[in-house]
């Protein structure tokens, strides 16, 4: 049983790293549920200090990911259109079947809803979905980051409790 819940928690932290990346995959809540099987295996005493300190920074990473986009529009001078296009985006740039749509579509949604909002500003509606485009990145970054230090966390609970696998 200690296999199965090993192995289950290292998938569920790698599909959650590459979710970090990838917005197609829910990156920090998988992660963390890879920290719960971990610490659900038999033999490993349950830190509620860290599944709770994780589990809040998971649940404010979750908001963060649409808020953090949203805002870089808004902060280069987006509307609540660009705003919007930066959303929709996103969505359609996971589904859409190009390279890297995931980054064009909140980029190209920013554009689109930017120039929706008023066409004879190009300028403007360029630097708002560049707003898009940065929010995007930084967020994508935060989450990796964080992704890494749950990574950390989860090797460290494996080593200390090498006896209970190995």
């Amino acid at each position: 049983m200690e296999y199965i819940l090993l192995s289950l928690s290292l998938i569920l932290i790698v599909a959650g790293l590459v979710g970090t990346i990838l917005p197609i995959l829910p990156g920090a809540p998988l992660i963390w549920f890879g920290l719960l099987m971990l610490y659900l295996t038999p033999g490993i005493a349950i830190n509620y200090w860290v599944l709770g300190i994780s589990l809040v920074v998971t649940t404010v990473l979750v908001v963060l990911d649409y808020v953090i986009p949203a805002q870089g529009t808004k902060r280069f001078g987006g509307s609540k259109y660009g705003i919007w296009g930066t959303n929709i985006g996103l969505v359609v740039g996971i589904f859409v079947p190009i390279p890297l749509g995931f980054l064009i579509g909140p980029f190209v949604g920013a554009l689109v809803g930017e120039l929706l909002y008023d066409s004879h500003h190009v300028k403007r509606a360029f630097k708002a979905a560049t707003g898009s485009f940065v929010g995007f990145l930084a967020s994508t970054f935060i989450q990796f980051v964080i992704g890494i230090a749950f990574l950390g966390i989860y090797l460290h609970i494996v080593i200390k409790n090498w006896s209970v696998f190995f």
